[in-house]
């Protein structure tokens, strides 16, 4: 893994209300600069290959389809029939038998003749050209021999054909390396008669919630204490990655205690997140500990919320150098925070270490109904309500409280509504950028 200039005090006077703070772009910008995809690869059947990321090039053994064919149910026939001056406006064929996908027509089809086709049928010899078969009139005669008659007009030489080679060539790319495989893509490559395929690793994600306050879904709730709803929604978030998760549970406020368990994470995982720990107070030990095992390369965001994050690498043998090497990313404790950050800073991160191609997830403009107030110098991701008018205009109301703390408007909430670093007070019926959670979340 290389090692980027760490952040300096120069970026730091680019916000102007924290001098601490990073401004959120360069924060992504740092923070892809250390990472480095996955080199490690390993095949899985194709029905294991979802959502993985492909490790190499597909190419196509065989020509997509194999063979000319026809593109619907009708008649086959030599299309040179139609530019032919005896037959003015309407042409006549005698039907010399039937192809099926899978049972093509024997021989070759002569002049004057057709052969009634199915759709994926291999395209007879001496034939080019598909008549639909609801344009058509059939005639059968006393002999049981069959005919048919249509209108040329409106078709050309070669229609309905679908050509050899048309969708893949032999030893053309079928899909590129760094591809998120979706269902489509299994289905084109066993299409292709493939039975696995190389994919890189799965990211390994060891994660953990800090504090003493914390108890976990089942437990009494003393007093003072709270539930630790982080650990299950990193977890679910991770999953929606693909990567795999190591959860390494609750660590109570004691920096032996998370030292350890950094360490741990350090030694079994690629990437360590954390929440909670990283504000100012006397408990919070992620900081500290993170410039003790490892190195330091920001601990504030000029972004609301989630402006605690602290992002760096640790070492499994406890200094900077020594043992294996990952990255982590230190998130505040408040949950909406936590969501935040995972999705504006992790979330890229991880796509990226995968080995995937990026994605970046669309902005879409939308009126906001509602006045938003908003500070210069900070992004802001607001939740917000985001649905579209009977002209298709997307519009956006935020959903009331934006405290860090209101989980409750995340699962309300189905967008972002995306705050520009230099953008202040904005009015009702003013345009606003919006991420929505489809897709992302």
């Amino acid at each position: 893994m290389t090692t980027p200039n760490t952040f300096s005090a120069s970026a730091a006077s680019l916000t102007q209300f924290d001098p601490q703070a990073l401004p959120v772009s360069a924060a992504q910008a740092i923070v892809l600069e250390w990472v480095t995809p996955l080199a490690q690869s390993e095949r899985v059947p194709l029905r294991d290959a979802l959502a993985r990321v492909l490790a190499a090039d597909v190419i196509s053994p065989i020509d997509v389809p194999a063979h000319d064919n026809s593109a619907m149910d009708g008649y086959a026939f030599d299309g040179a029939a139609l530019t032919n001056p005896a037959n003015p406006g309407t042409l006549t064929l005698t039907v010399a038998g039937k192809a099926f996908a899978g049972h093509p027509f024997k021989g070759e089809v002569a002049a004057g003749r057709c052969v009634r086709i199915m759709t994926g049928a291999p395209m007879p010899a001496g034939c080019d050209t598909v008549v639909p078969q609801e344009r058509v009139s059939v005639h059968a005669d006393q002999a049981t021999s069959e005919s048919i008659t249509f209108s040329t007009d409106a078709l050309a030489p070669g229609a309905n054909r679908r050509r050899q080679g048309e969708d893949l060539a032999r030893d053309g790319v079928a899909l590129r390396t760094g591809r998120v495989l979706r269902a489509s893509d299994i289905g084109l490559m066993a299409s292709l008669g493939l039975v696995d395929v190389k994919v890189k690793r799965r990211l390994r994600v060891a994660y953990f919630s800090t504090g003493d306050e914390l108890r976990s879904p089942g437990q009494p709730l003393d007093a003072g204490c709270i539930y630790d709803s982080n650990r299950y929604t990193l977890g679910a978030m991770l999953r929606r990655l693909d990567v795999e998760p190591i959860d390494l549970g609750r660590v109570r406020d004691d920096p032996d205690a998370l030292a350890a368990t950094l360490l741990q994470a350090a030694e079994s995982a690629d990437v360590v997140l954390t929440s909670g720990g990283v504000s100012v107070g006397e408990a919070d030990f992620t900081r500290t500990q993170l410039q003790t095992l490892g190195d330091v390369t920001f601990w504030g965001l000029a972004m609301r919320p989630g402006r605690p994050l602290a992002f760096g690498r640790i070492w499994s043998g406890g200094r900077p150098g020594v043992g294996r090497a990952a990255l982590l990313f230190g998130l505040p404790g408040n949950p909406v925070a936590t969501m935040v950050s995972f999705y504006q800073i992790v979330r890229p991160a991880l796509i990226a270490m995968s080995g995937a191609t990026p994605q970046p997830v669309p902005l879409i403009p939308a009126r906001c109904d509602a006045p938003i107030r908003k500070r210069a110098g900070r992004t802001e991701f607001q939740r917000g309500v985001a649905e579209r008018d009977e002209r298709g205009q997307w519009h956006v109301t935020p959903t009331g409280s934006q405290s860090s703390g209101a989980l409750s408007t995340m699962s309300e909430a189905n967008c972002f509504i995306v705050l520009a670093h230099e953008s202040a007070d904005l009015d009702a019926g003013d345009t606003v950028d919006v991420m929505l959670f489809d897709g992302l979340v």
